[in-house]
């Protein structure tokens, strides 16, 4: 995924900062005919002020740069803009020069880099920034993989109390102890500040705290109501959160066809889980016709990104023949992938047709297996 860069709305200052009067006229009329989408005069006016050497315009030239807005869109253009404004010390040039580095754009893809104009961001206290740092030092990119100071950043983030994905964020590390003893009341507390603002993770990771009694009374309703104010955003897991809802009939009554139509948003957006529970739900026919054609297809787009459950289901469709022309040496490749990953389903039915299976197409599927790479 991409790198966040600020979006120009959020990023153009209205203030004036000690620039003549005639200087700043010219700069206030140029972010009004930006807001009001008169890009080319609003382009105009930010070069002649960026050639003249003021940041801020020097930055707002390398978003338009950057979005195509006033002029055509031009990586390189925007790179050198932002680069004069963050030597000056421009913090959201400074965040977009890291974003640029990060996704590759304008400039060849580097990690050190990004992370060193992140940190200077961050350094003075930029909120985005500072998340993004702790996100660097979560994943290890750019620096060595690192979650105490991940969790540093993050709470610097978090205390600004706006940005949402950092508030997200340390709530996280809250609840799985990642750079800090494992806390639910503390992850139940940031977890509320992010939701309550709308983010769509915390709303959805909120209510399994709710379903699981973690940090707070058990309150399964609570939960689905979360879960649903999430995923009626889109936000994928929250839609597939809300289908074991009512799979389960926790929270909600007992009813199949929602759970298969929230699975099905979920999956259709990628999310692994929702699309092993869609191809389960097709092989049963529960919530839905009985339909193997579709349950393969659901298990393989599972399977493909690496979900065990979803590679033992494969696996036994390519045996038993359903959806797909019986085929042992397939069935045998999925069964392994999902035996290594400890699904007993997988090691059982590996097991039963191993002695079936020729050397040959056995040491093949072996091979395969080894150097096989989820999607």
């Amino acid at each position: 995924m991409k790198s966040l860069t600020r979006s120009l709305l959020l990023a153009l200052a209205l203030t004036t900062g000690g620039w003549v009067p005639v200087q700043a006229q010219t700069f206030e009329q140029s972010v009004e005919a930006y807001v009001r989408k008169d890009y080319r005069t609003a382009f105009a006016g930010f070069r002649k002020a960026a050639e003249q050497g003021k940041a801020q315009a020097q930055h707002n030239l390398g978003m338009m740069y950057a979005t195509g807005r006033g002029v055509p869109k031009d990586h390189q253009q925007a790179l050198t803009w932002y680069r004069k404004a963050a030597e000056q010390g421009h913090t959201g040039a400074q965040f977009n020069l890291g974003a640029m580095y990060a996704n590759g754009e304008g400039v060849r893809k580097d990690d050190q880099q990004s992370v060193a104009w992140y940190r200077k961001a961050a350094d003075q206290g930029d909120a985005m920034a500072q998340n993004v740092l702790g996100e660097k030092y979560a994943t290890g990119r750019g620096v060595p993989k690192d979650d105490q100071q991940a969790f540093a950043w993050y709470r610097k983030a978090a205390e600004q109390g706006w940005w949402t994905p950092a508030q997200y964020n340390l709530g996280a590390m809250y609840a799985t102890g990642r750079g800090v003893p494992k806390d639910h009341q503390q992850a139940l507390t940031w977890y509320r500040k992010a939701a309550e603002r709308g983010h769509t993770g915390a709303q959805s990771d909120l209510g399994v705290m709710y379903a699981n009694g973690w940090g707070v009374p058990k309150d399964e309703q609570q939960a689905v109501a979360l879960y649903r104010e999430a995923a009626e955003q889109g936000y994928d897991r929250a839609q597939y959160n809300l289908g074991i809802a009512y799979a389960n009939g926790q929270g909600v009554p007992k009813d199949h066809q929602q759970a298969v139509a929230w699975f099905r948003k979920a999956a259709e957006q990628g999310q692994v889980d929702a699309q092993f529970n869609l191809g389960w739900k097709y092989a049963k026919g529960q919530g839905v016709p009985k339909d193997d054609q579709q349950a393969l297809t659901w298990y393989r787009k599972a399977a493909e990104q690496g979900h065990a459950g979803a590679q033992s289901g494969l696996g036994v469709m390519y045996v038993l023949g359903r959806g797909v022309p019986e085929n042992l040496q397939s069935a045998y490749f999925w069964l392994l992938l999902a035996s290594a990953q400890g699904d007993e389903d997988g090691a059982k039915y590996r097991d039963d047709i191993e002695t079936f299976l020729p050397p040959a197409q056995r040491t093949a599927a072996q091979a395969a297996a080894r150097t096989w790479k989820p999607k």
